[in-house]
């Protein structure tokens, strides 16, 4: 079977390490947004992971000859009615750094007890083709958002997302084993399945026709 390209709709570095990871053995060739489609970029408007993530999927899929894999995600926290949310990435400014929505979010939870500070990660994927969506997938986790940052893998909220089961935050797991229960590694086994049966269907057709 040949390698298929796949774009990743994506300039999150992190993002794209672990989906690499995630797809690792499959015959695709994942390509980040940097490297495929340098300087195009589509506005998020949805109120939702899953709005952003079809609107994103829709809009490179017309842009890139092959599979497009579109993913929108982020951090809910129910003290805060669920912000961050859909402005996950951009929650402290615009041009926001991991840094600065740590911080922000840390300060806006001060008065917050640990036992009122539940959250969970929210991952949306979208995979499309020639402005056609063709699976949706969804995975989340929860957990709670601790006192200080812990931890220096991940990137993200990682190192303010508490998990009970492992008591570690996403940022003192190693790789394995964070995507072994987050939210994208759940979303991830879901589209790695999804994508090898459809591979090798599209193959077997290839193959009749040729």
């Amino acid at each position: 079977m040949s390698e298929t390209g796949l774009l990743l709709a994506t300039t999150n570095r992190g993002k794209v390490r672990e989906i690499r990871r995630g797809l690792r053995g499959l015959p695709v060739s994942v390509i980040g947004l940097a490297e495929a489609l340098p300087g195009l970029s589509a506005r998020e408007r949805g109120t939702s992971f899953l709005a952003n993530a079809r609107a994103k999927s829709l809009f490179y899929s017309k842009k890139w000859q092959g599979l497009t894999l579109a993913e929108d995600s982020g951090l809910e926290i129910d003290a805060l009615g669920g912000a961050p949310g859909v402005r996950s990435a951009r929650f402290s400014a615009p041009g926001a750094t991991d840094g600065k929505n740590n911080r922000k979010t840390l300060r806006l939870l001060r008065t917050v007890p640990p036992g009122e500070r539940d959250a969970r990660f929210v991952c949306a994927m979208v995979l499309a083709e020639d402005g056609r969506i063709i699976r949706e997938i969804q995975g989340q986790v929860r957990g709670r958002i601790g006192l200080e940052p812990r931890g220096r893998n991940g990137f993200g909220y990682d190192p303010l997302f508490y998990y009970p089961p492992l008591r570690r935050t996403f940022a003192e797991l190693r790789p394995a084993e964070k995507n072994a229960v987050s939210h994208r590694g759940r979303a991830l086994r879901k589209l790695r399945a999804f994508l090898a049966a459809h591979l090798k269907e599209a193959d077997s057709l290839s193959r009749l026709r040729s």
